[in-house]
């Protein structure tokens, strides 16, 4: 997996923070506050001038107070509650009560620009996204307002409302050209929308403004890859990849540019780097184990699988490649005990198909995510994804064949294929206990109709050849590992495109 903008290198110490002060809002705004004309006179010194000066002089306490007085004997007076609100911002970061007197200001005056950007600013500096409707008041009164459009949009990529963050970027593609953070935002929602031509020329923005750092042209490399630009990649990659690199995700990232350009023997000697370099990472022995598949190398690519779970030793990618290597050599009793030993180290992988959030519980509190579960059914007894799950938690505990556990299992079990019949994962769990009890024939049978439903469901695949070595059906075995392999493939290339992107903006919405 590569990841962007979550990397050990120390790069992303060294990125952009968002500006917490884009408006600089409390030093300037102050002009603002006196929508009258300049007193004259006995007046010179009014209320709010006599505050608005405390405020410029740095007595933030006295100018609060003073406030404070003037809003006992005048409390619907908007303008000395924004002034409020800026001395208890700038006196200690009283963030509470200086939201409070804003919102009060907005009550009294709901489009007042002062406290309507007062407020903002310290929700925005928070991440807090109640700043969005009120920036949202702002560029009705100015569509063009460029910083209202960058927090907002900043906001929205906060919320992973990429679609609308694109929109407000958009708006102001040239104000951003020169933010770092903007522009880095910016990619990661094209990326997000899966738009990989479009981040394209977004992250070459952000590597010729920081052309001392390191980060944007791995970042660049990564949204050419993904864009399947190779060579560019390898050409945003070159000032990276020097021998003395320490990186071992730019070195993972290099090799897979070189192998899909045909350069395997630069691919194999990046990735080899990157595994001395860091030898605890499952993701790289996995990439390593595709290239074997790739060109037939399937002893080489075991070797490495070996060394790979001296290292990570618990790691059940690494034994279902290393399965997928042994099966291609026929070796297929190898090739189940590590099919068998991937399932067990991952016993929740299927539970994410029904963005069911019980695979954490399970590991931490496995007897609490069986009472969660039994208890949604008494309230959704027919409900066949619940059954499924009842049943996968259950058979987790190992119980007996003839204990009631195992029953109710198998009950639930059946119950939601009656119920729900393309339910892929409960054919696969059923063919899993079938091979268990040693009932190849019925293992078989639900494999295939697994695959019918699902015909990328990996599981059933080699729970089949399992199945069929035991029956003495060997003849299909060739095939149906060349395909299991594919599947493999595809199903980490999808995995490796949607986690290899995770941008983390430093300190800040």
């Amino acid at each position: 997996m590569i990841t962007l903008g979550n990397r050990d290198s120390g790069e992303k110490s060294r990125r952009p923070r968002v500006a917490c002060m884009i408006y600089a809002l409390f030093f300037l705004s102050f002009r603002l506050v006196l929508d009258t004309q300049p007193a004259r006179g006995q007046d010179a010194m009014s209320p709010i001038a006599s505050v608005e000066s405390l405020i410029r002089s740095g007595q933030y306490d006295k100018a609060v107070e003073s406030s404070q007085t003037q809003l006992r004997l005048k409390p619907n007076d908007y303008r000395m509650w924004t002034l409020q609100g800026i001395a208890l911002s700038l006196e200690g970061g009283d963030t509470r009560n200086a939201i409070g007197a804003f919102d009060k200001a907005l009550r009294l005056s709901p489009e007042y620009g002062p406290a309507l950007k007062g407020e903002v600013q310290l929700l925005f500096s928070a991440g807090d996204k109640r700043a969005i409707p009120l920036l949202q008041r702002i560029l009705k009164a100015d569509p063009d307002d460029a910083t209202a459009h960058e927090m907002i949009a900043t906001l929205y990529r906060k919320e992973d409302d990429c679609v609308k963050a694109i929109e407000h970027f958009d708006a102001i593609s040239q104000a951003i050209e020169r933010h770092p953070a903007a522009l880095e935002a910016e990619g990661y929602c094209f990326v997000q929308l899966r738009r990989y031509d479009e981040a394209v020329p977004v992250f070459e923005k952000l590597a010729t403004l920081l052309p001392d750092q390191g980060y944007p042209k791995y970042d660049l490399a990564v949204v050419l890859v993904l864009a399947k630009h190779y060579q560019a990649a390898l050409d945003a990659l070159a000032p990276l990849l020097k021998a003395d690199q320490q990186d071992s995700d730019v070195l993972n990232l290099g090799s897979e540019a070189n192998e899909a350009l045909g350069n395997t023997p630069q691919a194999v000697s990046l990735l080899r780097q990157a595994i001395v370099l860091n030898p605890a990472v499952p993701d790289y022995y996995v990439s390593f184990a595709e290239i074997c598949l790739d060109h037939d190398s399937f002893q080489a690519g075991v070797d490495m699988m070996n060394v790979g779970l001296n290292h990570v030793p618990n790691s059940s990618q690494i034994y279902l490649s290393r399965g997928l290597l042994h099966a291609q050599l026929a070796e297929y009793a190898a090739a189940e005990a590590d099919f068998r030993k991937s399932e067990q180290l991952d016993s929740a992988q299927s539970l994410t198909s029904y963005a069911i959030d019980l695979s954490e519980m399970q590991r931490n509190n496995p007897d609490q995510a069986l009472l969660q579960v039994q208890s949604q059914l008494k309230t959704h007894p027919e409900d066949p994804l619940l059954n499924y799950l009842l049943a996968k938690l259950l058979m987790n505990q190992s119980p007996p064949a003839d204990s009631a556990p195992f029953k109710r299992a198998m009950e639930s079990l059946q119950r939601a294929i009656r119920l729900k019949p393309d339910l892929a994962d409960a054919h696969d769990l059923l063919a899993n206990i079938y091979l268990d009890e040693g009932q190849y024939q019925m293992a078989i049978e639900q494999s295939r109709i697994a695959l019918q439903y699902a015909p990328s469901d990996e599981a059933a695949a080699y729970h089949l050849v399992i199945a069929l070595r035991h029956t003495g059906q060997k003849d299909e075995l060739p095939a149906l590992v060349k395909r299991l392999a594919q599947l493999h493939q595809d199903a980490l290339k999808k995995e490796t495109d949607r986690k290899r992107f995770r941008l983390e903006l430093a300190d800040g919405p």
